[in-house]
């Protein structure tokens, strides 16, 4: 009986372990790159650090990690990027963004979880080194993908060191959005409260300049699907659990 106690006791702590929070300010901070509001360094910080694509990169390479905040207008990001080769090879930031290097957030604003690749059941946004942030929404009337900026959502910043490691400071500010969003209406953000779950992730795809991206690290590990990791983009029910805590 002991054994199968500590067992459970250990599940539900691994469980738990995933399970991000965000600490409400009374103050936003300024979206400017450099993160200098005493808040930002009280942590908790999550790492970025599972696999999800490509070959596990040296740390070197790719590290990073980053911490939440939040009032009811906003949930606000604050990534910490050590990215040796910053590569951003396509003008158009629709244009195979995944390649470029770039900031996922993925956000599922009921954290329901499912489907979400052409619906808005929950977002995927690539954020690149152009601070525009993109997603995939409900197909033309032709059928053909819908690839659209959604700038209004995501007000976003950086700046990088210039003393080695060279660490990037990306500061954000998300509009978070519920499944009823729609392109053609006047959407209003939901005004966010204490206690409220959202489903989130974060990653990273990484670039040092081939055709390819050649890592994609995330914040949670995925369970794979016939050997595939790269599920957030379109399924929510891989996202973790995100509170909003005063």
């Amino acid at each position: 009986m002991k054994l199968y106690v500590g067992f459970c006791i250990a599940l539900i702590s691994s469980v738990y372990a995933w399970a991000d929070k965000a600490t409400y300010v009374n103050q936003a901070p300024v979206i400017d790159g450099n993160a200098d509001e005493a808040f930002w360094q009280q942590g908790p910080w999550y790492k970025i650090d599972k696999h999800i694509l490509g070959e596990l990169p040296s740390e070197q390479d790719f590290s990073g990690r980053y911490t939440l905040r939040w009032d009811k207008d906003f949930l606000y990001l604050l990534a910490e990027i050590q990215d040796d080769i910053l590569f951003d090879a396509h003008p158009d930031p629709r244009e195979r963004y995944w390649d470029d290097d770039c900031l996922e957030i993925f956000i599922d604003e009921d954290y329901s979880g499912g489907e979400h690749l052409q619906n808005d059941n929950a977002f995927a946004y690539h954020v690149g080194l152009d601070n525009q942030s993109v997603d995939i929404g409900p197909a033309h009337k032709d059928g053909s993908v819908n690839v659209r900026l959604l700038n209004e959502h995501i007000h976003s910043e950086w700046k990088r060191s210039a003393e080695s490691p060279f660490i990037m400071t990306w500061e954000l500010a998300i509009r978070v959005f519920d499944d009823t969003y729609s392109d053609s209406s006047h959407n209003k953000s939901v005004t966010l409260q204490e206690g409220k779950k959202l489903g989130f992730m974060l990653a990273y795809c990484d670039n040092d300049g081939s055709a390819e991206r050649e890592h994609f690290m995330g914040s949670h590990e995925i369970k794979p699907v016939n050997g595939d990791k790269n599920l957030g983009y379109k399924d929510a029910s891989v996202f973790g659990e995100l509170t909003l805590v005063k």
